[in-house]
């Protein structure tokens, strides 16, 4: 039995002039004597669409053997630890995606299934995020939150007739209102806990010290741990992000000896606020562009210069596949880490990984020829038991991408028998 001095709602934050602080799940938010399902532990679905561009070198990618009992190919083992709840769907096919211009309408296809309308302003299908971020609002502070890595992509990545709205996020509200990536971790931080960081100096611990001192005094001793636990790591996240510097900043200059921020840890810093959010309870949806569509950025930090679109142009040169294949190989590394911390973190009867639904992939295959067949798509997490792990599910060729995403509708309790371009929902999930 929980014993607990006081009975918290699951909404409690810590709170001053200036800041919001959300909590993690504590015993004390938990009724003793109650069924856990009729309490704040109560299991509910997180959803997290991780997209990068550029396809995957897929016989890098697609495991060996179909049905249970993966053998993952390379760029896919960093997730080895967490196969018994990867799901990875081969032969999916996302033809709104297909028409020219390529890149320029590629990123907001993948979670719409429908292509953009001509015209001046812009004008495409509602995305399966939002579909979900509709039906979870109501004990949140958010319905959803976006993310990016790059403002925007290089040359391709607009177009004359369609503008660059639709390669510049993966979500769209409804079809006439594309959301914003937010790129700079400082924005992203302040946003989730209420506070302007560019103006004011110290922590924003500091100003709901007094808070939290006074509510971890009502706390049972394991709540006490859980909550210094979770503050510290809020502070250690708040001191990366005011170390950051945006690659643009005139601030580089004062700092003298200073290496740039590297491009890496802007892509761990935006996993971390998501994992973060979602360990505060501030919003169970989140999308996130690992890179931008047409992305300029190289990866020296692992030994590859070329930029990442050029070097995507591969040609078929084995040199360049494997330059390529270890760009996304590492790319899976750092999603890994995110991986794990929704393992570590606790969530009602599980983790937030058994509660998640994460969808982690690109609208693209065979990059070199910009296909949007085949698609490289893998699924991780139980989705509070309704979807297995370890398993290879190889469709029919040419299956709707759209197929999937009615799917993962029903998964997460939203009832759904249509969704953009699909015929049926993807049976073998």
């Amino acid at each position: 039995m929980l014993i607990s001095k006081i009975h918290l709602p699951r909404r409690t934050v810590l709170k001053a002039i200036g800041a919001t602080v959300g909590l993690p799940l504590l015993d004390a938010m938990i009724p003793a004597g109650t069924a856990l399902a009729q309490t704040a532990a109560a299991a509910r679905p997180c959803m997290s669409f991780i997209y990068f561009p550029h396809g995957a070198v897929m016989d890098q990618w697609t495991p060996a053997t179909e049905g249970v009992g993966l053998e993952l190919a390379p760029i896919l083992a960093p997730l080895s630890p967490y196969r018994k709840q990867l799901t990875v769907v081969s032969g999916l096919e996302n033809k709104s995606a297909s028409a020219p211009p390529v890149h320029a309408l590629t990123p907001a296809t993948w979670l719409s299934c429908t292509a953009p309308k001509v015209g001046a302003q812009p004008y495409a299908g509602v995305t399966i995020d939002q579909v979900v971020a509709a039906r979870l609002r109501g004990d949140t502070r958010f319905d959803s939150i976006q993310v990016a890595t790059e403002a925007q992509g290089g040359e391709g990545s607009t177009d004359p007739t369609y503008g660059d709205v639709y390669a510049r996020t993966i979500s769209f509200r409804d079809p006439s209102t594309p959301l914003s990536m937010e790129h700079d971790p400082r924005k992203v931080f302040a946003q989730l806990f209420a506070q302007d960081l560019f103006t004011r100096r110290g922590s924003v611990l500091d100003l709901v010290r007094d808070d939290a001192a006074a509510l971890s005094r009502k706390l049972g001793s394991r709540d006490r741990a859980a909550l210094d636990d979770y503050l510290a790591n809020v502070r250690s996240i708040e001191r990366r992000v005011q170390s950051y510097l945006p690659p643009t900043s005139t601030l580089r200059s004062q700092h003298a000896g200073e290496a740039p921020t590297a491009f890496d840890e802007r892509m761990r810093l935006m996993f971390d606020l998501i994992a973060l959010a979602y360990e505060a309870n501030l919003t169970r949806v989140a999308s996130f562009m690992m890179a931008a569509e047409v992305s300029d950025q190289s990866y020296d930090f692992v030994g590859i210069p070329e930029s990442f679109h050029a070097l995507s142009h591969h040609g078929n040169s084995p040199a360049k596949l494997e330059r390529l294949a270890k760009v996304q190989t590492y790319n899976t590394g750092l999603f890994a880490k995110f991986v794990s911390k929704l393992a570590a973190t606790r969530d009602g009867d599980g983790s937030l990984l058994d509660h998640s639904l994460v969808v982690y992939g690109s609208n693209m295959s065979d990059s070199n020829l910009h296909d949007h067949s085949g698609l490289p798509v893998a699924l991780l997490g139980g989705a509070c038991g309704n979807l297995l792990g370890d398993r290879h599910v190889r469709c029919p060729e040419h299956t709707p991408l759209a197929n999937l995403h009615v799917a993962l509708l029903n998964k997460v309790g939203v009832p759904t028998t249509a969704f953009g371009d699909s015929t049926e929902a993807l049976r073998a999930l």
